[in-house]
């Protein structure tokens, strides 16, 4: 045997392994408890959204919560905010998901940006229509869990 072929015969396992595709295994989300718990607090929102359930939805809010929806007043305060939404679900019905885009949690403060897509009816007329929107919430963690702290949204132009 050359020193040639001795050479290449080293090399061919080398090169069998190259050639062999690697399959990317697909990665573990790890998600902190607060994201675990972030991620429960947004899925009874939208359950409570969808359900028109404004007494719900004002216990997920902080005491000094703010609701900024697009092209309505300003609501702070939960009684304020307990008010918007009793307002919305007396015009509209709701049938939407949302779907977290990026959460962000920096001590007792965290942010998630989303995006909803889903259904609304006139409550009056029966007329129902697509919804949907980006949202930004604001959360802070305080004695009693995480809770909505400022949460807007609007429509992609």
């Amino acid at each position: 045997m050359t020193y040639r072929s001795r050479f290449s015969a080293l090399l061919l396992p080398f090169a069998l392994l190259a050639s062999t595709p690697h399959v990317e295994q697909p990665l573990e989300v790890v998600m902190s408890p607060a994201e675990q718990e972030l991620r429960s607090l947004l899925a009874t929102y939208e359950t409570s959204l969808n359900a028109g359930d404004a007494a719900r939805i004002e216990q997920l809010y902080a005491e000094d919560g703010v609701f900024m929806p697009a092209g309505f007043p300003t609501a702070s305060g939960r009684s304020a905010v307990r008010g918007a939404y009793d307002a919305v679900f007396a015009n509209i019905r709701i049938a939407i998901h949302f779907t977290v885009d990026e959460l962000t949690v920096k001590g007792d403060v965290a942010y998630a940006r989303t995006h909803s897509a889903g259904t609304a009816t006139v409550v009056a007329t029966g007329a129902s229509g697509p919804e949907a929107n980006r949202e930004l919430f604001i959360f802070s963690r305080g004695a009693n869990g995480w809770k909505i702290a400022r949460y807007m949204f609007n429509k992609e132009s």
